[in-house]
């Protein structure tokens, strides 16, 4: 009896560590997803916070530290990574006081029991790229040492660590060898980064990289399709004994041999950005999309991990909904990147646990539009001289990206064309009589002018006091809190 009493306590023990491992492997599984806000109209933080808890998001990655959005966090739990804008770097890497005061202001007043679970601090976004032309590039780093310092000095030096979003752009392979294991740090800012990395390790952080396989494709039309995927069948690409499959484990590979020849080859690295657009380019369309997003999510969870380094990667999709005000210089499809429309509403089906299962993702609920009311050209117009200058006007004050080539709406007549860069400047100024006019061009309509696929949006309308309320009350929250516990 004693013999089979112990076997029943050991097989208890052996069942609780499986089920605690099982626990702990599921934690450091979640997805995490990009929030960004360059919108004219903005969704509720409240609103949004709750959908990314009822969808399963866990991690979350920012690119300020928006008082509302902070207050909308308070009590989720999710993990957030903090972002300081480029704008910042010079005065903050010139001024530890300026550091302290943002730690304090965006960190140190928001961690207490109740509040924001901050995890990471991202010291600017992408500095090193080339279009900055090296603006950056002497001011990360002192950057990076004053957060750091002003976060040890606050006592949250091991609670919450200090990481830079860099652009893959930052690594190579030379043209003569263009194989991962070649790969190295541009030399230009080699050894600014290994500086960086440095002090990443040092810290116990992590090096944050943004991949973009969508971009392969865009760049080069002779670019292999299904390479940019990972259930496609194109030729592989052969390093030596290692075999890839697919351009997102080339690039990150890329990445591991220049760590590895930088002398840390076991520094942890997070992927910051990944994800494909619904809109603004001949690929870009939501069936891609969910072939990309969803093929990634599985892979990334599934433990094998790439032919350099195994294991889960750990990363946040880009992004979570679309933002009609970025800039487009990369391309239209910048104002595209959302798994969610710019009102909350999923555009794929994606099972973000990566099971294989069809999953519908759950919309912000409670969303308010402006009236069912649209701006088109009116029929009746007769002297269009104007219209072609009344279009790009439209256009160049709000966003008509999907009228572009390959565009969901590019298929548009010369009439539809004028209507939906009309309507898109009315909603964009809240429906506001005037601005339905162009010299008498436009009119006024009550019947949904959608046509083919091509959506004519209707715009979110504002906050409403009592939504404004809560957030004030959220805000207030706060200071009761940080009075308390600090």
């Amino acid at each position: 009896m004693a013999q089979k009493n112990g076997s029943n306590r050991n097989h208890l023990v052996a069942t609780f560590f499986i089920i605690l491992f099982t626990v702990i492997s599921s934690s450091s599984a979640w997805v995490g997803v990009n929030w960004g806000t360059m919108t004219t109209h903005q969704l509720p933080p409240t609103k949004v916070v709750k959908m990314l808890m009822q969808n399963g998001f866990r991690k979350l990655k920012l690119f300020d530290a928006d008082d509302t959005i902070m207050a909308a966090l308070m009590g989720s739990n999710i993990e957030v990574m903090v972002a300081i804008p480029n704008v910042m770097l010079d005065r903050i890497s010139n001024n530890p006081k300026a550091a302290d005061a943002w730690v304090y202001q965006n960190v140190t007043v928001y961690l207490f029991p109740g509040g924001v679970n901050i995890k990471y601090v991202a010291v600017g976004n992408e500095p090193f790229l080339k279009a900055y032309k090296g603006a950056y590039l002497n001011k990360t780093l002192p950057a990076l040492e004053n957060i750091q310092t002003s976060l040890n000095n606050a006592g949250l030096g091991s609670k919450v660590k200090v990481t830079v979003p860099f652009n893959a752009d930052i690594y190579y392979s030379p043209d003569t060898n263009p194989v991962p294991s070649a790969g190295d740090f541009r030399p230009e800012m080699r050894d600014i980064t290994i500086e960086i990395i440095q002090f990443l390790y040092s810290n116990n952080s992590t090096f944050t990289v943004n991949i973009y396989p969508f971009l392969s494709l865009y760049g080069s039309d002779s670019f292999p399709f299904d390479f940019a995927f990972f259930d496609g069948e194109n030729k592989s690409l052969r390093d030596g004994k290692a075999v890839y499959n697919n351009v997102f484990d080339a690039n990150l590979d890329t990445l591991m041999w220049a760590l590895e020849k930088s002398g840390y080859p076991d520094l942890h690295v997070t992927v910051g950005e990944v994800g494909w657009p619904t809109d603004g380019d001949k690929n870009a369309n939501a069936t891609n999309a969910k072939r990309f997003n969803q093929g990634f999510i599985q892979h990334a969870l599934s433990g094998n991990g790439t032919p350099k380094r195994k294991g889960m990667i750990d990363f946040y999709l880009f992004s979570l909904i679309d933002e009609n005000a970025k800039s487009i210089a990369p391309g239209n499809f910048e104002r595209h990147w959302g798994i969610f429309e710019f009102d909350g509403k999923p555009k794929y089906e994606l099972d973000i646990r990566g099971k294989h299962k069809e999953k519908g993702l759950v919309a912000v609920e409670g969303v308010k539009y402006l009236q069912k009311r649209w701006c088109v050209l009116d029929p009746e117009a007769s002297d269009l001289d104007d219209l072609a200058k009344s279009i790009d006007y439209a256009c160049s004050q709000s966003d008509c990206t999907a009228l572009g080539y390959g565009s969901s709406c590019n298929d548009l007549s010369l009439q539809g064309n004028a209507s939906y860069a009309f309507n898109m400047y009315y909603q964009v100024n809240n429906q506001m009589d005037w601005d339905c006019d162009f010299t008498g061009l436009a009119m006024v309509t009550r019947e949904d002018p959608s046509e083919n696929g091509c959506q004519f949006p209707l715009m979110v309308a504002s906050s409403s006091r009592a939504g404004l309320s809560q957030m004030l009350m959220r805000a207030m929250e706060i200071c009761l809190f940080a009075m308390i516990f600090l």
